[in-house]
């Protein structure tokens, strides 16, 4: 099983590292006990265990931030450090009758840290799921080792002191988990989150390690001081890169915010396009509605002009009988008034629906013009994003040749947005065409209607009248 958590940058290595350092002098949060006149055997151990804790975790953060690389498990520091934890932890244990033998180990209080902390309930699931390990120290080692990877073990282990009732069943009283020594631990290993860990615990024998401090990792000798102006300079080469790297990185998401927004613009197009396609069929659709009117409106005209024809003979007969009977003519003289009121009718039916023609096609007319606008404003804004493109170009130029094709499909929508003026520009002067033939309709009907005034005219001043009536 590998665990890899990353989440602290080490440029904040300097600051962990002088935190570390007044945790050395006695400033790490919790004040240190001042040692009585007559030493106590068990306050000894646990100041001896303290400056080893402090040596293992301040050696194993400057040797993983001079060398710049991911721990792993063969790391000699880190496995003094897991020995030192596993003293630590072992020192007061209560030892715990069983019908077999006595059971002296640290997986009790590491277990008891999943009721305090929930978040802890999937290491300890993990930890429980391992199936190589048989012992609980073996369990208590694989949960140090992922409690590390995970960047946690400093607040998993600072829920377990503040609860020292609870610890009480598993520690005695001077133990170092108890005392103030215990705190100033948990305190300096909040320095560890700077250090990235890699460790394969499935293939690991933890049940039959033994645990042996080499206090030889931590004397010094005059070769150690002579490396630290190399580590010096290491760290300046580290920082140099981890600056190179975050500028790539911003630079990066700097392009793939521009690509985001090409594409968001190219959905755009598509939509307008989309939009025109649909227009353009509506369009179809109004001029096929119109023709059917005109061919309508023909039919109206000639049946108009029949009906005319028929009135006019229907008159001259009237006029004929007229001499015979005065009751009949006047009978069909009210029948042919109801008739020139109904064609009235139909008339006025008919230029209401060449009015709403009209507006119709007014309303086209606007949305034409709102599509041109829209246009025009996606337009500009290609020309502010390929501007924005140009000055990433100046940054680096491998980026400009990745946008260099972007660049040729926008230079593709612009033509097809001319493509699409063109053709806005068409159905335009198609709708002009369509409001002069409405024009020329209207004007051929009046000429007609006057042509039949004029007809009329020659006839009696009452039949004068009626054709008068029917044309207007």
């Amino acid at each position: 099983m590998t665990f890899q958590v990353w989440g602290w940058r080490r440029e904040d290595a300097p600051q962990v590292l002088a935190w570390v350092r007044d945790a050395e002098g006695g400033r790490a949060g919790v004040p240190m006990r001042r040692s009585p006149a007559t030493k106590d055997p068990t306050a000894v151990e646990r100041a001896n265990l303290l400056n080893m804790a402090k040596l293992s975790i301040k050696g194993l953060i400057e040797s993983a931030l001079s060398f710049g690389r991911t721990l792993d498990s063969d790391y000699p520091p880190l496995q003094q450090f897991f020995v030192v934890m596993e003293h630590c932890l072992k020192h007061g244990l209560k030892v715990r009758k069983s019908f077999l033998s006595y059971n002296k180990t640290i997986w009790g209080p590491l277990e008891l840290v999943e009721k305090l902390y929930p978040e802890a309930e999937e290491i300890g699931a993990s930890v429980r799921d391992l199936p190589g390990l048989k012992t609980p120290l073996g369990r208590a080692r694989a949960w140090l080792r992922l409690a590390l990877m995970q960047k946690k073990m400093a607040d998993y282990l600072r829920c377990l002191i503040i609860q020292r009732d609870l610890l009480s069943e598993f520690y005695e009283y001077h133990a170092l988990m108890m005392e103030e020594e215990g705190a100033v631990i948990v305190g300096l290993l909040v320095g560890l989150n700077v250090i990235d860990a890699n460790l394969c615990v499935k293939g690991e024998d933890l049940d039959s390690q033994v645990g042996v401090i080499d206090f030889s990792m931590y004397l010094k000798n005059e070769e150690d001081i002579g490396n630290k102006e190399r580590n010096v300079q290491i760290a300046a080469i580290l920082d140099q890169k981890n600056y190179v790297e975050e500028l790539n990185r911003q630079l990066n998401s700097t392009v793939s915010s521009l690509h985001s927004r090409v594409d968001s613009l190219e959905k755009s197009n598509t939509k307008l396009i989309e939009e025109l396609a649909i227009a353009k069929n509506n369009i179809i659709k109004l001029q096929e509605e119109n023709h059917q009117l005109r061919s309508e409106n023909k039919l109206i005209l000639m049946k108009t002009q029949q009906h005319l024809e028929v009135t006019k003979v229907d008159v001259e007969t009237e006029l004929q009988t007229y001499k015979h009977s005065r009751q009949g003519l006047d009978e069909m003289y009210n029948e042919a008034r109801r008739q020139l009121r109904d064609e009235s009718q139909l008339r006025q039916d008919v230029e209401n629906e060449l009015a709403v023609q009209v507006s119709m096609k007014h309303e086209i007319e606007l949305a034409m013009k709102l599509l041109e606008k829209d246009i025009h404003e996606k337009q500009d804004t290609l020309i502010g994003l390929r501007q924005q493109l140009e000055e990433v170009k100046a940054i680096n130029i491998e980026m400009y040749q990745k946008l260099q094709g972007s660049e040729d499909g926008l230079k593709e929508k612009n033509e097809i947005i001319a493509r699409l003026e063109e053709k806005t520009n068409k159905i335009t002067a198609a709708m002009r065409q369509l409001e002069q033939s409405d024009n020329d309709l209207l004007t051929q009907t009046r000429t007609i209607a006057m042509s039949l005034v004029k007809c009329a005219s020659s006839d009696s001043q009452d039949q004068y009248k009626l054709v008068k009536d029917i044309s207007f």
